[in-house]
């Protein structure tokens, strides 16, 4: 369900574009899995949209983003895959104390390009680095403001506050649906990043770039699960404000 963050500042930059969604819902959560299972899934899901035509692939997820968008690149050249990243740059720029707080899964953190994203855009920087697993099974579940919730976002920031982070990086695009309570423990000044609204941009231009932006029509998004279709309807009207047709993806790709 973390895309749909994204999902959204895609629809709002690309309101002609004809979407298609899968959520992997039969094989989530991917952030405590092994790389090679996220690459797995990552390549077959790829080959799923380039089958049906798409000219571009939009990964709205650090992990799988992390584990394959180098591989998927390599396997689908010439054809736009677009990844995301924490926003560890603008953290680095923004914060006054040095230290800066990312939150993310442990696949996440624990990946060769995320060493290599810190080393390259936060080298003078100390950067805290805190798994939150539990927080996207408590997404997945649609929990986003309850106690349990609450509970479990202080946990997380307290010892990341006591060491003196002053910008916070959400690495993982389940997070931003849990802005509330993580707002109830920060107080509403320190800087809470996360990089929906970038990825969108840089959608926008690469489509620009291959001549290929949907020039006039009405966009439609088709959201499709490999697992049971029905809990991801519900969960993309609670999410998102929107009632999306939704389908299942095909036996031989799930």
């Amino acid at each position: 369900m973390g895309g749909f963050s994204v999902l959204a500042d895609i629809q709002r930059l690309l309101p002609r574009e004809r979407l298609l969604y899968v959520a992997d819902t039969a094989h989530v959560p991917y952030g405590e899995k092994t790389p090679q299972y996220v690459l797995a899934r990552a390549c077959r899901l790829a080959d799923f949209f380039v089958s049906r035509g798409a000219k571009a692939i939009a990964i709205p997820c650090n992990t799988a983003t992390a584990a394959a968008v180098a591989q998927l690149r390599a396997r689908h050249p010439g054809l736009p895959i677009i990844g995301i990243e924490p926003a560890v740059k603008p953290a680095a720029t923004l914060t006054r104390s040095g230290v800066v707080g990312v939150l993310a899964t442990s696949g996440t953190l624990a990946s060769a390009r995320f060493a290599a994203l810190m080393a390259r855009e936060a080298p003078n920087a100390r950067v805290l680095m805190q798994p939150c697993p539990e927080w996207v099974t408590l997404v997945e579940r649609g929990e986003l403001d309850t106690p349990a919730v609450q509970a479990s976002v202080d946990r997380a920031l307290t010892p990341l506050l006591a060491q003196s982070a002053d910008v916070l990086v959400l690495g993982c695009t389940h997070f931003p649906f849990l802005q509330a309570a993580l707002r109830r423990r920060v107080g509403p000044d320190l800087p809470i990043l996360e990089t929906g609204a970038a990825f969108a941009r840089q959608l926008q231009r690469r489509l620009a770039e291959q001549g290929t932006l949907r020039p006039s029509g009405i966009g439609r998004c088709v959201l499709l699960a490999s697992g049971d279709p029905a809990p991801l309807r519900a969960h993309a009207r609670a999410l998102l404000g929107q009632a999306f047709p939704v389908g299942a993806l095909p036996a031989d790709y799930c």
